[in-house]
């Protein structure tokens, strides 16, 4: 799956067009590398996301096409 769709059916970032301009400005990495927004994700992977001063930390666990709101949280774990 598309990064910028994961990061947008997880719902750790709401729109996937925020999610895209995010990989563009060099704010998101996947396995310690910079990423873009076409990049792969598969269970296994970490992200960073980089919002301000904070940044957050997650490790795929699932990768799923559609969830419904409450499922979200399950396909990820805080770092």
């Amino acid at each position: 799956m598309r990064l910028d769709k994961y990061l947008k059916v997880s719902r750790l970032i709401k729109r996937r067009t925020v999610a895209n301009e995010a990989c563009d400005a060099g704010r998101v990495t996947v396995n310690g590398r910079t990423a873009k927004a076409g990049a792969d994700i598969k269970p296994g992977d970490e992200i960073a996301i980089a919002f301000g001063d904070k940044t957050v930390r997650v490790r795929v666990l699932s990768v799923a096409e559609t969830v419904r709101k409450e499922e979200a949280q399950g396909m990820y774990e805080y770092i």
